[in-house]
């Protein structure tokens, strides 16, 4: 139901009510001219009140119950059915504990406001009116009523959560079926272009010719892929028995760099911490991803690499020395793309631009405290 609907039915029940309290404390006998000032507001109150029942049930619990008092007390022996309504929708809030309380009060005080002037009944009589009032049983019946549609909301809930849940799982099932079907194709195609460079550059080796450039590109390039096709068959057919990388594993990425022809530095800053897997792991694919792209990409010389440990985040920053400029938009490539999409799952956020001073940053910041 749309919010407009659920407010306009909201006022039509509210005005519903207060028309039936008002029908009903016509026809009933106030004791005084003065009674009939105080206690039809009152009664009016208490059903417009409902109005509001959706947004603070616990509020409109207590004014409808203050209102039901009021106008026993002035002498209108009315039903308290506005009190009803309010709690069906105390309960079915939740707001079971209150509610019990607010009707345990109402089922002392309707008696005991009938004791009061100007109607001063006797004590058998105030009981019997309160009971009237406000009886046991509608009261259980309207509880009653709030908890089981509280109950099915509760379990349609779950069944649209698990329905969402399962249809995200068979989507990622059968994205992984896709990665590792092409996986294995491209590997066959390539596995068979770098052999056949091979054999091409050891031929024109042993035959002592020149081996063209262009040849030798080609089985770098393929080697390179296949290098990459393993890594990524690795990861699409883990099982649990390869190591999971994380930040202890940031040293040696690091140490790799270096052996490649980076500068490289790593820096830990804060109190070390443990941090959840999820999060463990997309740091160590940051920051791995992102010394990839300075290798290849960036023509860089040096780079450095920054742990901050705060309470409630993971700030990983990764910046270089290359060629990116402020006026030079760079191209958001597949790791690029990874890497947001793994700190957005996170509810993190991802900054990744030329710095000003010439060169490319990646800064993330992982939430780690208690809404991660």
């Amino acid at each position: 139901m749309s919010t407009a609907r659920a407010v306009a039915r909201d006022w039509a029940i509210a005005v519903g009510v207060a028309v039936v309290l008002l029908v009903a404390g016509r026809s009933a006998d106030s004791a005084t001219i003065d009674a009939d000032l105080l206690g039809y507001p009152l009664l009016v109150a208490g059903g417009l009140a409902l109005a509001a029942r959706r947004r603070a049930p616990v509020a409109v619990l207590a004014v409808t119950g203050l209102c039901a008092v009021g106008y026993q007390a002035a002498g209108f022996d009315v039903p308290a059915v506005a009190f009803l309504f309010a709690v069906y929708a105390g309960v079915r809030a939740g707001h079971r504990a209150v509610t019990i309380v607010a009707a345990v009060l109402m089922l002392v005080a309707l008696p005991l406001s009938a004791l009061a002037p100007p109607q001063d009944l006797p004590l058998g009589d105030a009981l019997a009116r309160g009971r009237g009032a406000l009886e046991l049983a509608w009261l259980i019946a309207a509880g009653a009523a709030g908890e089981a549609l509280r109950q099915a909301e509760r379990r349609a809930d779950e069944a649209e959560r698990t329905r969402e849940e399962t249809a995200r799982r068979r989507a990622d099932e059968e994205r992984l079926h896709i990665a590792r079907e092409l996986h294995d194709s491209l590997t066959h195609q390539i596995s068979i272009i770098k052999v056949q460079a091979e054999v091409a550059v050891h031929v024109a080796q042993r035959r002592g010719e020149t081996v063209p450039e262009a040849l030798l590109a080609i089985r770098e390039a393929g080697r390179e892929a296949s290098r990459e096709l393993r890594a990524t068959l690795e990861a699409l057919r883990d099982d649990n028995r390869n190591p999971r990388h994380g930040l202890d594993h940031l040293p040696e990425l690091v140490q790799r760099a270096r052996m490649a022809g980076l500068d490289a530095t790593l820096t830990v800053q804060g109190r070390r911490q443990t941090v959840p897997v999820a999060v463990d792991r997309t740091a160590y694919r940051i920051v791995q991803e992102s010394l990839t792209n300075v290798a290849r990409h960036a023509a860089a010389a040096t780079a450095s690499v920054h742990v901050d440990y705060r309470p409630d985040a993971l700030a990983i920053r990764v910046d270089d020395d290359g060629a990116a400029t402020p006026t030079t938009a760079p191209t958001p490539g597949v790791g690029l793309l990874g890497m947001r999409e793994r700190v957005t799952a996170l509810g993190g956020r991802l900054h990744a631009a030329p710095r000003d001073e010439g060169g490319f940053t990646v800064h993330a910041e992982l939430p780690v405290g208690p809404a991660a």
